[in-house]
């Protein structure tokens, strides 16, 4: 057996991945040691909430089909969590919601078929809120998924659970999805690499509403370099998704690997969206993008105001509500309160608003447009307060401006959505209480290299580590 595995699991998955590569380490030792890292802490931080019974025998049979460091895949051996809203075939996925408590897919979802491929071994699944509706990880099926870094505080949402299992060493990656923040949200409170792909880049199969460019789903892990690994395992067209874009001849480990040029343009605006920040955050997000400067960047700070994209971004995700919900409309009330709320919000949306949603996310991306002539990068804080208590299902005020719904908060990440660009989420930093603190990286349409590159230099220049851990 490996020597001390918890400290193995901690490292990157792309560390991980070498040393299963020069046998130092087998892909059922890891798994086995995933299992123990789950056994020994998931109790209190709730990240796993169904293990598969097949990942050692999984691991196992991937050690018979090939050692030759030519017949391993790209992620031979790493342990990956799949947010239950994602199908596992024969894994339960419950969705979060007590309607799916019991629910086995027969089918794997495309992006785990191409995990399995590259040779990750799915261990399970990562906790989520009811259909990832929302902030803060809760559901009634498994309850809260609590902070590594204080488990009396909530680890985001709405893939909370996958960012809570790779900052406790339980999996190597994790696989999530991003309508409003989903990805980076949780990746900001937990300290992780998060990354929103531009729409159709990873393809969603299957899917309730199949024309949707409004969710995406993308990977999230300890390093902008592990992100990056996964998103060259998952990327590329689906002949059953009508939403995706190539990604032939795109090396994204590579173009991380090198680094920033010289000369880089980047602005950085301290609230986006309008609705204040707590300032230790702001603090800590605006040394990190200043520190680029000494990498050889140019950094800006600007005023960009996006919060014209509050309303119509409430009004096309109500629209999303309905549509992806459309089969279950009839047990609406059968949802619970996160998600009713939603679904009904959706239901009394006029068309009128529903047009001028469409009009404003066209100004939104006309307004980006102008702004990459002049600068390659735009760097904002994730989330405009550190993580809160979570038992509280949002913060009801930021900076002293209360918050009108349950979902305000998080307008620094949803209003990007609008945009459909690639959008990231790196480690800025430390609060004075030791907390993760996250830094948005907003990159050119398409631009997941340079975006991922710069993340990558953030984090090298801000390590902040990972927590410890208490059983």
């Amino acid at each position: 057996m490996m020597k001390n595995p918890e400290e193995i699991l901690r490292r990157s998955a792309a560390e991980i991945r070498k040393l299963i590569g020069r046998k130092e380490i087998s892909p059922s030792e890891v798994i086995e040691a995933s299992l123990a890292q789950i056994e020994r802490y998931n109790g209190k931080i709730n990240a796993v909430v169904t293990i598969s019974e097949k990942a050692l025998d999984d691991a196992k049979e991937l050690e018979k089909k090939g050692s030759k460091a030519s017949e391993m895949g790209l992620l031979h051996g790493l342990p990956a969590g799949i947010k239950d809203v994602t199908p596992v075939a024969g894994l339960r996925t419950t969705y979060g919601s007590p309607l799916y408590a019991n629910h086995i897919p027969k089918e794997d979802a495309l992006v785990v078929q191409r995990l399995k491929a590259a040779g990750a071994i799915i261990l399970g699944k990562t906790n989520t809120p009811e259909f990832a509706a929302g902030g803060n990880t809760f559901n009634e099926v498994f309850g809260r998924t609590r902070n590594p870094w204080n488990p009396n505080l909530s680890a985001g949402g709405s893939t909370g659970g996958g960012a809570a299992g790779l900052a406790t060493g339980m999996i190597a990656l994790a696989e999530g999805t991003d309508l409003g923040g989903s990805l980076r949200i949780p990746a900001s409170f937990c300290g992780m690499v998060g990354l929103r792909p531009s729409p159709g880049l990873v393809p969603t199969y299957p899917s309730d509403y199949l024309w949707d460019n409004m969710q995406v789903t993308g990977p999230m892990a300890r390093t902008a370099e592990d992100v990056a690994l996964m998103l060259q395992a998952v990327s590329g067209p689906g002949p059953l998704s009508p939403v995706c874009q190539p990604a032939a001849g795109r090396d994204f480990v590579a173009a991380v690997r090198k680094g920033i040029p010289k000369g880089l343009r980047i602005a950085y605006c301290r609230d986006i969206a309008g609705i204040g920040i707590e300032e230790e955050v702001e603090a800590v997000c605006r040394k990190a993008a200043f520190e680029l400067e000494q990498a050889g960047a140019e950094v800006e700070e600007i005023e960009f105001d996006l919060s014209f994209g509050w309303k119509p971004f409430l009004a096309i995700r109500g629209f999303w509500m309905v549509a992806q919900q459309y089969h279950r409309l009839e047990k609406v009330e059968d949802f619970g309160e996160n998600l009713k709320g939603n679904v009904k919000a959706g239901l009394a949306m006029r068309m009128e608003e529903l047009g001028a949603a469409e009009q404003a996310r066209g100004k939104l991306w006309q307004t980006f447009y102008q702004f990459f002539q002049k600068y390659d990068h735009l760097l904002t804080p994730c989330m405009a307060v550190p993580p809160f208590p979570v038992e509280q299902n949002y913060p009801d005020n930021i900076a002293g401006q209360k918050m009108k719904t349950y979902i305000d908060w998080v307008a620094p990440t949803f209003i990007l959505s609008l945009a459909g660009l690639p959008v990231g989420c790196v480690p800025a930093g430390l609060t004075k209480g030791k907390l993760p603190v996250g830094l948005q990286v907003v990159g050119r349409p398409q631009g997941e290299e340079a975006a991922l590159a710069l993340a990558r230099q953030i984090q090298l220049a801000n390590p902040i580590g990972l927590p410890e851990l208490a059983e």
